[in-house]
């Protein structure tokens, strides 16, 4: 996985030389730092019909849709974003159960807009396959840098498929550091939604090495719901509820989930397990603002949400929406890390104002290259 990172690396300072030398494509390449239900029928009419005006976009998400509270309705907050500011329509849609119709509703989307936006890597294979029958549509890919790896080098599948993707383990370095300073127990856990398919293990590793960048000697317990290729795993509240719950009782007194829907019962297990036993044991959520989605939800969650790790999604919906409005589309991968707020943390409810100052130089030492964050939590050693 090392190496394909680093000639990633390679790969995208080779499109920024590109780009720089196209005075027409800037801001392109360069990430920014601006701020439903699965039935295939009515995801089907969703994109054949919302979509009028000269700017539009098909948008089709992960498993779960508009409404899970992390992943993709950060994703949504994009879109509605680029509704309001550039006057963007749009159609949206969502895979049925088993992800089976993800083509289908790509195809739909190209067939009434110029540009169609995948909410997942689940969506790389067929994104390839349906942007080379509709070389007119653009096409993005959240969380894959949609490079064919069978080239040599490596390139972009087309001129019209562009890959969004994050530097997670920077932001779960933040919250690692947030995690281990706010510790009682010395005892910490992770909940991962799906393993071991070289992305929630970055999750991992970022927590873990910002863990142990405050003491290595405080132990991290990792557990995954399901193994890919079963990608359930995001989408099963209970099952995340009922391993919190074993992790709070086993002495882990703060939890990160990278678990897309299914981490919202960790936060249930947290409420639960500090009532029943009179002692506060905390959450750490993921993607976005999860004091605010789950408080939105259900309010008495949120003393429960110390932090969030914020993967911007929705600046990456919003930036390829732009770039599209401005005819300055580029192909190939974007990166979106700490020096771009491309990831980062939040501090709504105040639990990680006492330590802003040491999350903020933690931020700073990423930024200036003083720490280079591991992506494989094999390589970090905590307890």
């Amino acid at each position: 996985m090392r190496k394909r990172l680093l000639l990633l690396l390679s790969i995208l300072l080779s499109f920024s030389l590109i780009a720089a030398a196209c005075g027409d494509d800037d801001g392109a390449t360069d990430a920014g730092s601006d701020d439903a239900g699965s039935d295939d029928d009515a995801g089907s009419e969703d994109m054949a019909d919302d979509a009028s005006s000269d700017t539009t976009v098909g948008l089709v998400y992960d498993i779960g849709g508009r409404g899970d509270l992390s992943f993709n309705d950060s994703a949504a907050e994009g879109l509605d974003r680029a509704q309001s500011e550039l006057g963007i329509a749009f159609a949206e849609a969502s895979p049925n159960d088993d992800g089976s119709n993800r083509a289908e509703l790509l195809q739909l989307a190209a067939d009434a807009n110029p540009i169609v936006i995948g909410v997942g890597f689940l969506f790389e294979g067929d994104a390839a396959a349906v942007a080379a029958e509709n070389p007119d549509t653009n096409f993005a890919v959240i969380d894959s840098s949609m490079l064919d790896f069978s080239q040599d080098p490596p390139g972009p599948y087309g001129p019209n498929v562009a890959g969004l993707v994050f530097a997670e383990e920077q932001g779960s370095y933040l919250v690692g550091v947030a995690a281990a300073l706010k510790t009682e127990s010395g005892k910490l856990g992770f909940i991962g939604g799906v393993c071991c398919f070289g992305l929630i293990e970055k999750f991992e590793a970022g927590f873990r090495a910002g863990v142990a960048s405050v003491d290595p000697l405080i132990e991290v317990v990792s557990v995954y719901i399901t193994d890919a290729p079963d990608f359930d795993g995001f989408n099963q509240p209970d099952r995340a509820q009922v391993i919190a719950t074993t992790m709070y009782e086993d002495g882990a007194d703060i939890i990160y989930h990278a678990a897309g829907g299914a981490g919202n019962g960790m936060f249930q297990a947290a409420k639960d397990y500090s009532e029943d036993n009179g002692t506060k044991v905390w959450g750490i959520g993921v993607d976005s603002d999860q004091y605010n989605t789950i408080g939105a939800v259900d309010a008495s969650l949120q003393e429960y949400v110390l932090t969030s790790m914020l993967k911007r999604v929705d600046t990456a919906v919003f930036e390829i929406l732009k770039s599209q409005a401005e005819g300055s589309f580029v192909a190939g991968p974007t990166v979106y890390d700490l020096s771009v707020d491309g990831v980062g943390y939040s501090s709504t409810g105040g639990y990680v104002d006492d330590i802003a100052d040491d999350l903020e130089s933690a931020k700073a030492a990423i930024i200036a290259g003083d720490v280079v964050v591991p992506t494989d939590p094999t390589e970090v050693t905590n307890g």
